[in-house]
């Protein structure tokens, strides 16, 4: 069994900027460039192609490069830059360059609207590429929606990214998640715990925060669609007693549990797990897989039970050939940065929406038909499709185990795997 690569457990690290909260405000005026957002999809952004000329697409994007979160917004835009780099001194894609605007919005979600307005209505952008942060993207994620505009790549997994079957903008038509969006996770750990383990009866125990419930929400979703009985605890983000909880899910008689919990909580219920002799495997979210956790329950669960982990990430047979590229264009200091990585994803993913505009007309209506017309290949990770106005982000999450005599890795047990491969 192959162990985390060390890389990959910053990866974790981008993803708990899902945990910040921040205060969801009313779309902004959207002036004369906004679409009438109860209109289809492709009926509403038929007739533009602002931010668009023969040589030239301009897109942009606010992201914190200054202040607590520029360890993370630095080299999250260097990556964006990289392969923009890469794409602009092979040509352009059909004879165009991609043109790339950024403001630092300070992870300010008044900032962050602001800038947004600015893109879309004085800079007249064609597409907001790489939406970062919680804070931001819950603030503007309305009048993003409001404008039509394509907007493809967010650092963030809230649930109010996911939609299936949009085909309005005021449903998401026009959003494209790729991170892992907790609702999907939720999906796929119950798919996990059927498939994996024979799962018949799932504990889900869930924090009262914005993660726990969107996880709960796929979990209790899909052992539904199953027909699988499940049973669901509340603790509060943070707790340092959830014993009753655990008591209440090992009254029940569950055989597989999901802890939907994000960094500080997790350990606390797997502790408690242990204390109280449960022995019943468990699953988290890929938020959790890393050293500072696993070395945090190994000692606890040895002997016991096993705490498994997704990812969605791989660096194994082609991915290697896609890494070392990124490794070619991207500044020395960031070779190894997760963080700049996932900028490099968010590039790739609009830039294959060009690709496949190649010699059509380039409208938001061509450019968004044309991400749904079949599934894109993650350089470093699994298919996402967004056909029928599928918008759940990454839709394949391999699995790891916290490794008990190496407590600082997680062994690959499984590969990437969809829902529907893990049911099949």
């Amino acid at each position: 069994m192959k162990k985390t690569p060390a890389l990959l457990m910053a990866v974790v690290m981008l993803f708990s900027l899902a945990a910040c909260s921040g205060s969801n405000t009313t779309a902004a005026n959207s002036g004369g460039t906004a679409a009438n957002s109860s209109n289809n999809g492709s009926e509403q952004s038929g007739q533009v192609s602002q931010g668009v000329t023969d040589t030239e697409v301009l897109i942009a994007n606010s992201a914190a490069v200054s202040g607590s979160y520029a360890p993370v917004g630095v080299p999250f835009l260097a990556g964006i830059e990289a392969y923009l780099k890469m794409i602009n001194e092979s040509g352009g894609i059909d004879g165009r360059q991609v043109t790339f605007l950024h403001t630092d919005d300070e992870f300010d979600p008044v900032k962050g609207k602001a800038a947004l307005q600015n893109f879309v209505e004085d800079e007249k952008v064609f597409a907001i590429v790489g939406h970062f942060g919680t804070p931001v993207v819950g603030a503007t994620i309305e009048d993003l929606k409001e404008y039509g505009i394509p907007s493809v790549y967010f650092a963030t997994g809230i649930g109010q990214l996911y939609a299936e079957n949009a085909v309005t903008n005021e449903e998401g038509f026009n959003i494209f998640p790729v991170q892992p969006i907790y609702v999907t996770e939720g999906k796929i750990m119950v798919a996990r715990g059927v498939s994996n383990f024979d799962a018949q009866k799932i504990g889900i125990i869930y924090t009262n925060d914005d993660a726990g419930k969107d996880m709960l929400q796929g979990a209790s979703e899909q052992c539904n669609e199953l027909g699988i009985e499940y049973v669901s605890e509340q603790v509060s983000a943070g707790s340092a007693d959830v014993s009753a909880a655990v008591t209440s899910l090992k009254n029940a008689g569950v055989d597989f549990v999901i802890c939907a919990a994000i960094q500080a909580t997790m350990p606390t219920i797997v502790k408690e797990m242990a204390a109280q002799g449960m022995t019943v495997p468990v699953i988290t979210t890929y938020v959790n897989v890393s050293a500072a956790i696993s070395e945090q329950v190994a000692s606890d669960i040895t002997g016991k039970f096993d705490v498994y982990g997704n990812g969605w990430v791989s660096y194994e047979d082609e991915r290697a050939e896609n890494l070392a590229l990124y490794q070619e264009y991207i500044d020395a200091e960031y070779s190894d940065n997760t963080y700049a990585q996932t900028g490099w994803l968010a590039a790739y993913f609009f830039c294959e929406g060009l690709r496949r505009c190649e010699s059509k007309e380039l409208t938001w209506e061509n450019y968004m038909a044309a991400l749904e017309e079949s599934p894109i290949q993650n350089p470093f990770g699994g298919q996402i499709d967004y056909s029928n106005g599928t918008r759940a982000g990454t839709q394949e999450m391999n699995m790891r185990k916290v490794n008990t005599s190496d407590p600082t890795g997680w062994e690959l047990i499984d590969g990437l795997q969809s829902i529907q491969s893990l049911l099949s």
